[in-house]
C-alpha cells in the first residue's frame, strides 16, 4: 500500500482517500477506532496483532499535532512480541512508512487529526 498524500483529517492511500483514522498492513487498509479517543490501548491494535505474519515494525501515527499519548507499557508489550515500535506525528509517521514500505513487514497505525 502506498501512501499518496495526508493532510490534517484526510489521508489518500493507493488513490482511495479516507477521512477517519487508519491502519495499514500489507494489501490493507482497516478503520481504526480507539477506546479512548487521544490515549492509546493495546487492544486498539488488536486488528493489527491478529494478521499473519506480525508485523516487523509498527509506525503509530500520534496526530498531527501529536496529540495521542502512546503509553510506555503498549510500547514495551509490543517490543515483547518481537515489534519495532516507531512513534511519531502523523506527517512524520506517513513518511517513514514510504521509507520502510517494501523493505520490512511494516505496518502503521494513523491518527489523522489532531
Amino acid at each position: 500500500m502506498k501512501i499518496d498524500s495526508y493532510h490534517f483529517g484526510e489521508i489518500v492511500i493507493d488513490g482511495k482517500e479516507y477521512k477517519n483514522d487508519v491502519m495499514i498492513y500489507g494489501n490493507k487498509v482497516e478503520g481504526w477506532w480507539r477506546e479512548e479517543g487521544h490515549y492509546l490501548q493495546l487492544k486498539d491494535l488488536d486488528w493489527l496483532l491478529e494478521q499473519e505474519p506480525l508485523p516487523e515494525v509498527v509506525i503509530l501515527g500520534k496526530g498531527r499535532y501529536g496529540l495521542m499519548t502512546v503509553p510506555d507499557n503498549v510500547v514495551n508489550l509490543l517490543k515483547e512480541r518481537g515489534i519495532e515500535v516507531i512513534a511519531q506525528n502523523t506527517k512524520e509517521a506517513c513518511e517513514t512508512y514510504t521509507k520502510l514500505v517494501g523493505k520490512r513487514r511494516v505496518a502503521a497505525a494513523l491518527h489523522i487529526t489532531c
